[in-house]
């Protein structure tokens, strides 16, 4: 990107003005007529030739969430066996955010050092249901503590905004009780429900942290490793969540799915999925205000480039595009990967 000052900052300022422009053929329904399914992890619909296809969103979010690499854990705990039984169906034409916490389990495994002080784990399931229960959701693991930690941050930050919620107190005996565990299980729904429902409790970098934090600092130690298969259904996960909490072009979301795109591209043989996350990511940036986020778009276009030269597609659209913008001014010059822009960005733990 420019290098300092006034010029960088006019450089990004374009390259804004440049993503609210359309062009006549539009790159994004040209690549998604080329789009090729290359092993596709399921069968999804071929993306329409309109700009902003939702056929673009549809086929890269329809891709199946891959196994994470755990052994079952046998249920401490339980609510239904089937979640569909309390399912409440939302208006026709509306969605709702939900939270819930359908099992529990203890950790450390059976089997594992037993002088470990044993815990329990809630596995809290995040969904966008509309009038049908929504068939993609997101999984994470949490203690107790990571709750109460997020509780307490918020609590210091916003105090008003949780001045009516009741957070459930620890205890020191009775800890692997289902009375207890669905007693708290439920609190921890409701008290996510509400944050969710708060714009400065769900912005907050608690929540955020909260949300991502583990899976993601996992995921960038397998990148760190070059152990890719294992980071990218992490990322995959994180990308659904955060994409059921926020905004399609937030931040978070944004972020993320450039990570995603980076872990995809940066073997030499890139991964199945590559070409469906990598169209999305370029979709969400069109019309990206974010420009604390412009800087990973060059990188961005280089990325897919080369993906669509592995793949033996047209790379005209991208680079069309990386010409527009020269012809403006801007630096196009290929001196950064993705993930080092992603990198400044956020810093993690993955090799760059």
């Amino acid at each position: 990107m420019i290098a300092t000052g006034y010029a960088r900052a006019e450089a990004y300022y374009k390259v804004g003005e440049l993503l609210f422009i359309r062009n006549q053929t539009t790159m994004h329904a040209v690549m998604a007529k080329r789009l090729l399914p290359h092993e596709p992890s399921v069968d999804a619909p071929n993306p329409e030739d309109e700009p902003d296809s939702p056929a673009i969103e549809a086929a890269a979010l329809a891709i199946a969430p891959q196994a994470a690499d755990q052994t079952p854990q046998k249920a401490l705990w339980e609510r239904f066996n089937n979640p569909g039984k309390r399912f409440k169906p939302v208006a026709e034409g509306s969605t709702e955010l939900r939270f819930e916490i359908l099992m529990a389990h203890i950790m450390p495994r059976e089997g594992d050092d037993p002088k470990i002080k044993r815990y329990v784990v809630y596995e809290l399931t995040v969904r966008q249901d509309s009038n049908e229960m929504d068939a993609q959701p997101a999984k994470i693991e949490r203690r107790y503590t990571d709750f109460r930690e997020l509780y307490q941050s918020l609590k210091r930050s916003h105090p008003n905004e949780l001045n009516n919620l009741t957070f459930p107190n620890k205890v020191l005996m009775g800890n692997f009780s289902s009375e207890l565990i669905g007693e708290r299980s439920e609190a921890f729904e409701a008290f996510l429900a509400h944050v969710a429902e708060q714009t400065k409790l769900r912005d907050s970098n608690a929540f955020l942290r909260f949300l991502q934090h583990e899976e993601l600092t996992k995921a960038c130690q397998f990148l760190d490793e070059r152990r890719h298969e294992m980071a990218i259904p992490m990322l995959e996960n994180c990308f659904r969540l955060l994409n059921k909490v926020y905004m399609n072009r937030s931040r978070p979301v944004v972020l993320i799915l450039c990570r995603l795109v980076a872990a995809c591209t940066v073997s030499p043989v890139p991964h199945h999925a590559a070409e469906r996350w990598a169209l999305l990511a370029l979709g969400r940036f069109e019309t990206l205000c974010d420009i604390d986020l412009l800087p990973l778009y060059i990188p961005l276009l280089h990325t897919c480039a080369h993906l669509w030269w592995q793949r033996g597609q047209d790379q005209k659209p991208i680079t069309d595009r990386l010409t527009d913008m020269s012809k403006q001014g801007i630096n196009i010059a290929n001196t950064t990967s993705l993930m080092q822009a992603i990198h400044k960005i956020d810093p993690r733990t993955e090799t760059i």
